[in-house]
């Protein structure tokens, strides 16, 4: 099985908070709940801890 990196708002939800992140969460779920939130997508807390293991630095 393939790890996944990359989810859109719609396919989280609040439970998700540490695959998500705690603003992708809460965005994932606010677009549950109809409210207007802008299309867009969430990199997991896991691609974040990956990529700062292969000894990359973020901006």
């Amino acid at each position: 099985m393939r790890t996944r990196y990359v989810y859109e708002f719609p396919e989280g939800d609040r439970t998700q908070r540490d695959l998500l992140g705690g603003e992708g969460a809460n965005l994932a779920e606010m677009t549950r709940l109809g409210l207007p939130v802008p299309p867009g997508f969430i990199i997991t807390t896991q691609a974040c801890r990956r990529f700062l293991e292969g000894g990359e630095t973020l901006p």
